[in-house]
């Protein structure tokens, strides 16, 4: 009986050793908090398709990292987080609320009201031409994690942002809501999902978005191309404020990225059976797929100049869910499709990112 009960525990050990070293679906996706440069950091893995996201909560809830075998395909400077932590400017992920991109002037309409910004407190940036730009949250540390978790298939974190709660920011945008953006890693590929809860007792006008930068890792950008689906062009003012007028897009596709400069907007995207609309960055055979959920009818694409002195390797397509300063064109009567958020209601969609051969 003892040789027979020594026999059983050897062959439960050896099942254990062998199991601990195989890419069992159990074992393939982790997620954990971690502290780096004395920071909370969330990340999620891949380890059958090599694949890590890096996401710190404290600046903005942004996606620093996605790396494909040990290659970042998200542009952050030199310098890491720590230099991010210093100035966390915009790289990575960021999300753009409770407006996306531009304001015209100093506010908004809203349900038939005007509302004015308070720019003596200091929690929104301007652009060059002094306009309200990129919301108030790109690199808010109010965002709290509610659920970190992974299993035979996935790896998430879900983290919330009670914005009611915080009177500068209801100074600005007074509409009670509440914010929650999962990313979820899964069959090769992040998705990211936002949500909005009306938590007031009138609709909320839906202008988010957000600003991916993209890279292929180790090739010059000139050798990249774009494949997108937009079919109609948003027109521009010399502000980069929509007039509300369309054109038919005139861009090839794929384009070439090799000397273009591009920051300009476009919707009625060519969607799937699913409506999805599909972005492809390429270079050879290292490609990343970028698919934007229906509920976000607007793409904006940006290529700045790239230079020795500012090496801007990198291409942005953004998920909107309304073209720049809708609130202010519809009110106008230029623009008939913004989304509101009803009292007691939640919006959510999601894009996601898929790298292939890097």
């Amino acid at each position: 009986m003892a040789r027979r009960n020594s026999l059983v525990r050897l062959l439960a050990n050896a099942a254990v050793l062998i199991a601990a070293s195989l890419p069992l679906s159990g074992r393939n996706f982790s997620a954990e908090k971690t502290i780096e440069s004395g920071v909370e950091v969330v990340r999620l893995a891949d380890a059958k398709n090599s694949i890590q996201v890096t996401i710190v909560p404290s600046i903005g809830n942004r996606a620093i990292e996605m790396t494909v075998h040990g290659r970042n395909i998200l542009y952050i400077p030199d310098g890491g987080l720590a230099a991010l932590l210093q100035n966390p400017g915009l790289n990575g992920v960021p999300f753009l609320a409770p407006w996306a991109n531009r304001l015209d002037a100093t506010g908004f309409w809203a349900g038939g009201k005007r509302y004015e910004l308070n720019a003596q407190l200091g929690n929104f940036e301007k652009d060059n031409h002094g306009l309200p730009i990129h919301g108030l949250l790109t690199a808010s540390k109010y965002w709290e994690v509610v659920d970190v978790a992974s299993d035979s298939k996935s790896a998430h974190v879900t983290s919330r942002l009670e914005f009611w709660k915080y009177p500068e920011l209801m100074a600005q945008w007074p509409f009670a809501q509440r914010y929650e953006m999962t990313y979820r890693l899964a069959d090769g590929a992040l998705q990211v999902t936002a949500s909005v809860t009306n938590l007031s007792t009138e609709p909320i006008p839906l202008v988010i978005g957000f600003h991916p930068y993209y890279r292929i890792p180790d090739k010059p950008r000139d050798e990249w191309t774009l494949s997108a689906p937009g079919r109609q062009q948003v027109l521009t003012d010399e502000r980069l404020i929509p007039t509300g007028e369309l054109k038919q897009a005139d861009l090839p596709n794929p384009v070439p990225l090799r000397g273009r400069l591009l920051d300009t907007g476009f919707t009625d995207l060519e969607r799937d059976a699913h409506g999805n609309a599909h972005f492809l960055i390429a270079s050879g055979s290292e490609r990343i797929e970028i698919v934007f959920g229906p509920k976000y009818p607007v793409a904006v694409l940006w290529e700045p100049p790239s230079t020795a002195a500012h090496p801007h390797e990198f291409i942005c397509v953004e998920p909107m869910t309304a073209v720049t300063d809708g609130m202010n064109l519809q009110h106008d009567g230029k623009y008939n499709s913004l989304q509101t958020v009803a009292p007691g209601t939640t919006w959510s969609e999601s894009f996601s990112i898929r790298p292939e051969g890097i």
